[in-house]
């Protein structure tokens, strides 16, 4: 599994934490990284998704919130709500990772975190997702 992976794991169960745990975003980044050992590239990385997730959080919920027909964020499988955050994050970042490698590896992560129906759930709420995204795009649009 590659860096790049393995840290989009790490910043799911950080989001994880903060969502479910309620803890605070500080305490989850000086605690999260004495318990999972990894090297110095995942650890960038994964506190990159997560505290960029996190700052535009409102943001990312609305988004969801909007392609998500007929699911309340309240309503949808933690897990799935925080794979959700983390992609649509990475959609949006200024580093512009191609969209179908993000959407590959959240319905890869969905598998492994989560459930097959909610594989395809993820996928369908970020195809709608980037879809709008590239029209946004065409059309000049931020």
């Amino acid at each position: 599994m590659g860096v790049r992976r393995i840290a989009r794991e790490c910043a799911l169960q950080m989001l994880y934490q903060l969502d479910v745990g309620k803890q605070a975003q500080a305490e989850i980044l000086a605690t999260f990284w004495l318990m999972n050992d990894h090297p110095e590239k995942v650890r960038e990385f994964a506190n990159e998704l997560f505290t960029g997730a996190v700052s535009r959080l409102s943001h990312i919920d609305g988004i969801i919130q909007q392609h998500a027909k007929n699911w309340r964020l309240g309503r949808m499988a933690a897990v799935d709500r925080n794979i959700l955050r983390l992609a649509v994050y990475e959609l949006l970042s200024d580093s512009h990772p191609p969209a179908t490698v993000v959407i590959n590896e959240a319905l890869e992560i969905a598998k492994k975190f989560s459930t097959h129906e909610s594989a395809q759930f993820v996928n369908g709420v970020l195809d709608s997702i980037k879809s709008d995204l590239v029209q946004q795009m065409e059309q000049g649009k931020p």
